[in-house]
């Protein structure tokens, strides 16, 4: 910013909040850049001989990181772009063949990172390796993942999206101390690039429910969620593809019942559902990320389909929310993947209540990170009703209501499966981890109770399926594996099904619903 405030004569405000001044200011940088590699800069020079002004632009600190943000930049010119602004002005980049002079990078004297082998990262981003300790400190502590042989001994269902609420320098030195958690993969806001710390063999200590660490592969980002600022577009393209890389070659689906927040971690038991964390947040930008990583959308659907699938514009969507940097001061208003849950069809009628977060009954808040009365970008709810421009979804138990005008709709429908409790059932149990009945275990093993939250599901409500999955539960207790039964999964009778049931995913037994394609029964 104050480079280019020195170049431009524009004031660093200026630069941060005009578009105008901002492109220029990032024009006098590149500009600079070039000149001082000793490149042709002008009119009617060629783009290829910009290569290393664009690798310096990333503003990283390798030569691998560097190179991964131009090649990005010279892709796209070569593809060509085209997308509707938020204003509706619709900006067309034309295709042009365009082979970069990478010699150019040379001249940066960056440094170049080691690819070790079994470093699991696509070739196409800059990654290195950083490796969490597994070590034993004491009183038969030790940290900070478990050992095991994933997808071999249990499939791996989930990718977690975090954010680090740190700096990237906090970030490595939290992630190599063995009495502290750990997690899989750490990405730089700056340029995108990547550390890997944890196998995705081994299980990582991030996601809270040690159901879900057992079945997931961790990604932290740098950043801050009551900020969204430190969500570069860097960041979001490195961290796309890493995701594709790791879904393809592990099998998972490339969709919210998958791709799940830290946010939308269950509970394990009613009483840890309240310390739940809350990243990323409101601010991470889930549509765009799900176009980055080209997730297959499903668009047929009406509301005789019976499932909405929130879809707010990102960039116009902006919710008032509070308290991003002083308590219940409104926050500076921006785009947000969030859309907001009334407890009646009206603006003016409160928002819903989360029973786990205010037990009392009163409706949850406007404060970022109170994500009790929110559906977010990409997750499938069961239809309840509609009246006017407002659509209800069925969610923690109750009807919760959106704006959703068909002239700026905020929801698309789509069609699927939901779960209903089986005829004669009053209400029945919902879950944060899917384990196997007690019988299951083996001698010396203790048993991991199967406890409900303090959620229903009542007879009349459906919601939509994500999985069904075998209870299952892995064992590991000691750094040795001398535990009876450790490293080993436990796998019972019990078979569920992983629901939309709030903003987190949570689980139902089999036995007490009955599935049905989402048509059948949806309100009209």
């Amino acid at each position: 910013m104050d480079a280019a405030a020195a170049l431009t004569g524009a004031a660093p405000e200026s630069l941060r909040t005009d578009a105008s001044v901002n492109i220029r200011g990032g024009a006098a940088l590149l500009a600079a850049y070039q000149r001082e590699l000793g490149a042709p800069v002008g009119t009617g020079t060629d783009p290829a001989t910009w290569y290393g002004a664009v690798a310096r632009y990333a503003g990283a600190d390798s030569a691998d990181a560097a190179a991964a943000f131009a090649d990005e930049v010279f892709t796209t010119i070569s593809a060509g772009e085209s997308r509707v602004t938020d204003d509706g002005q619709r900006i067309t980049l034309p295709a042009r063949a365009v082979q970069p002079e990478r010699s150019w990078l040379d001249r940066l004297g960056l440094r170049r990172l080691a690819r070790p082998d079994g470093l699991e990262c696509p070739r196409t981003v800059s990654c290195e390796s950083i490796p969490a300790p597994y070590e034993a400190f004491g009183d038969g502590d030790y940290g900070n993942h478990d050992l095991s042989d994933r997808p071999a001994r249990q499939k791996i269902e989930y990718i977690v999206i975090h954010d680090t609420e740190a700096s990237w320098a906090t970030t490595l030195k939290l992630v190599q101390d063995p009495t502290y958690v750990s997690w899989h993969y750490s990405l730089r806001s700056v340029d995108g690039h990547i550390a890997q710390h944890v196998k995705t063999k081994d299980v990582a200590w991030h996601a809270g429910n040690w159901y879900v660490n057992a079945k997931s592969i961790g990604l932290e980002h740098e950043g801050f969620a009551a900020q969204g600022t430190w969500y570069t577009e860097a960041m979001y393209r490195a961290s796309a593809k890493l995701v594709q890389h790791l879904a393809l070659r592990l099998g998972i689906p490339l969709d919210r019942q998958h791709i799940i927040g830290h946010d939308n971690v269950p509970g394990t038991v009613a009483s840890t559902v309240r310390g739940m964390h809350w990243d990323p947040g409101p601010y991470w930008d889930w549509t765009h990320y799900f176009d980055l990583l080209h997730a297959p959308r499903l668009d047929t659907g009406s509301p005789a389909s019976g499932l909405v699938q929130i879809d707010p514009n990102y960039a116009t969507n902006q919710p008032a929310f509070i308290g991003c940097v002083t308590p219940g001061v409104p926050c500076t208003p921006r785009g947000s993947s969030s859309v907001v849950l009334h407890s009646a069809p009206s603006a003016d009628a409160p928002l819903v209540n989360d029973i786990a977060l205010r037990p009392d009954g009163t409706p949850n808040t406007m404060e970022v990170s109170d994500h009790g009365a929110r559906a977010s970008a990409g997750q499938t709810y069961a239809l309840a009703g509609r009246q006017g421009d407002w659509t209800a979804i069925w969610y923690l138990g109750q009807r919760a209501w959106f704006h959703n005008p068909p002239s700026a709709p905020t929801a698309k429908w789509t069609v699927g499966v939901v779960a209903t409790p089986k005829p004669g059932r009053a209400t029945i149990p919902v879950y944060g981890r899917a384990y196997p009945e007690q019988a299951a275990y083996p001698a010396g093993v203790p048993y991991q109770e199967i406890s409900p939250l303090q959620y229903t599901l009542a007879a009349g409500q459906r919601y939509a399926v994500g999985a069904v999955l075998a209870g299952e539960y892995y064992r590991a207790s000691t750094i040795d594996g001398s535990s009876p039964g450790d490293w080993t999964v436990i796998r019972g009778e019990n078979r569920y099904a992983q629901i939309q049931f709030g903003h987190r995913i949570m689980y139902v037994d089999l036995a007490d619903v009955q599935l049905l394609p989402s048509p059948l029964g949806a309100p009209s």
